[in-house]
């Protein structure tokens, strides 16, 4: 699958959130990128404008393109419920977003890498396909060869400050988690308004 492979910091500048993790160079300078960037903010912008920067951040944050994140939202339309929130829940439920929470990498880019080079086994078979939808009760283990086993232990050195999220457990030993529920809202606690989203594509 396709994915953004250009300047983050220059994005997370763009909507004023670091969407990719913490960033010194957004630290630095946490105004909207461009001649004018300090002025920028100043502008009034239209409901449309907000909804598709929502939007916009949301697809940014979980390293997703246009198409396939349409193919999400369709999805949460589809089901029974808040479609705001299950759509919330389908991106969580990733299997490069859920190595990422589990500390296998400090980053979601650094997680989806970790699945597609096949160093990740769900329920003791190997997935290499970072958009894979786990499911309440699976097992996510780093694969036993020593270079994903040293990857691993590397990056739970460097995410050993950052909590668990409550919808999962970790055995730090095992390289083992395990999806215990579906993250509710609360669990995910968005950084953007997704009814804003969800009013987007309705119209």
């Amino acid at each position: 699958m396709a994915r953004y492979t250009g300047p983050t910091t220059k994005i997370s500048r763009r909507f004023g959130v670091s969407l990719f993790g913490s960033s010194k160079s957004f630290e630095r300078r946490n105004f909207p990128p461009g001649q004018h960037g300090l002025r920028a903010g100043r502008k009034k912008k239209s409901d449309y404008s907000v909804a598709l920067g929502e939007k916009q951040k949301l697809r940014f944050q979980y390293g997703v393109l246009e198409k396939q994140f349409r193919g999400y939202y369709e999805e949460a339309a589809r089901r029974r419920g808040v479609t705001g929130e299950i759509l919330l829940q389908l991106l969580e439920l990733r299997l490069d977003n859920v190595c990422y929470r589990l500390g296998f990498g400090n980053s979601r880019q650094a997680a989806r890498q970790l699945v597609n080079h096949g160093h990740v086994l769900v329920n003791g078979k190997r997935v290499d396909i970072a958009s894979y939808q786990v499911k309440p009760g699976d097992k996510v283990k780093i694969a036993a060869k020593p270079s994903a086993q040293q990857l691993a232990l590397r990056m739970i050195d460097l995410t050993q400050s950052s909590p668990l999220a409550d919808w999962l457990t970790l055995d730090k030993e095992g390289l083992e988690g395990t999806i215990s529920r579906i993250p509710d809202k609360a669990d995910i606690a968005p950084l953007v308004n997704e009814q804003l989203i969800v009013e987007l594509y309705s119209r």
